[in-house]
């Protein structure tokens, strides 16, 4: 296990809870450096592909693979050079100090470095409700739509953490915290989980 010499939050999250506002407040609570879609520029700097394959295989993993005769399957070369690339940028960035990591199966990357891991939830009809005010691009969508798109997000989101871990995606046994925002404004618990954070990482030195 590798000793902590600096402090990382990891959140995972069902699409629609709220997951990604969370992270960028609670880094900015904490004074912490926050990494989320800027992990996605410097892989595609590094291994010169196109920003949108890239954004996909960060997300999803190996979703896309191949059936050949014997019922064998050949992993995209390609894609797998996105995953291990991101793996290293996601280590590298650990080592620079204090931040928060949203998604990307940075909580099983980072195991060794000892992470507050959180997992964010919330139910169906606040997830519709908010993807409908925060995201102009789900405006016009239907419920059965959105419902479409929640399950297929996080049906690649659950991908990528089989892909790294044999633990369940969302299992609360696997996290420090859970914690479902339904009906709750994100920037009023912000304080309390920075602080609850704050001790539990005082208390596991």
């Amino acid at each position: 296990m590798k000793k902590r010499n600096s402090s990382i939050v990891t959140i995972s999250r069902e699409f629609g809870s709220g997951g990604r506002e969370l992270g960028k407040r609670l880094a900015d609570a904490l004074g912490y450096a926050y990494y989320d879609n800027e992990l996605l520029a410097q892989i595609v700097e590094r291994c010169k592909l196109d920003a949108d394959y890239v954004a996909k295989v960060s997300e999803r993993g190996l979703g896309n693979f191949t059936l050949h005769r014997g019922n064998t399957f050949a992993m995209n070369k390609t894609a797998i050079a996105v995953l291990v690339t991101q793996q290293k940028i996601i280590k590298e960035l650990a080592e620079k100090g204090n931040c928060v990591f949203v998604g990307r199966g940075a909580e099983i990357i980072l195991r060794n470095y000892q992470p507050f891991k959180l997992f964010i939830s919330a139910d169906t009809a606040y997830k519709i409700k908010r993807c409908r005010t925060s995201d102009a691009a789900n405006h016009n969508l239907s419920d059965k739509e959105l419902l479409k798109k929640f399950k297929q997000i996080d049906r690649n989101r659950r991908k990528l953490h089989d892909l790294l871990s044999n633990t369940a995606w969302g299992d609360c046994r696997t996290y420090t915290l859970c914690v479902n925002t339904t009906d709750v404004e994100i920037a009023e618990i912000v304080p309390a989980l920075a602080a609850y954070i704050k001790a539990w990482q005082e208390q596991t030195k």
